[in-house]
């Protein structure tokens, strides 16, 4: 499973519709509202990485209020939690 932690600034009016919008999307595994200099972040698991290109710029970044993404793909989880079948290859 391949993880992307998505950063999307979007339309201040907007980030209730745009966050359910998101969280819809096939892919999409939560959203959160947060503080700062970001209003969504999204967390993105696929099996292929050619699949977070439908994702993120094929489906997140044309939602209408969405004004810019920033993708980071995850190498390694580090928890407490039991994340391991989150970032299992199945292998």
């Amino acid at each position: 499973m391949i993880t992307a932690i998505v950063m999307i600034k979007a339309d201040v009016d907007r980030i209730p519709e745009v966050a359910e919008a998101i969280a819809e999307i096939d892919g999409v595994s939560e959203v959160y509202s947060v503080t700062g200099g970001i209003d969504l972040i999204a967390v993105v698991r696929v099996r292929r990485h050619d699949e977070l290109a439908e994702v993120i710029p094929g489906r997140v970044n044309k939602i209408a209020g969405v004004r810019s993404s920033d993708t980071h793909i995850a190498f390694n989880a580090y928890s407490k939690h039991d994340l391991e079948s989150a970032f299992s290859l199945g292998i």
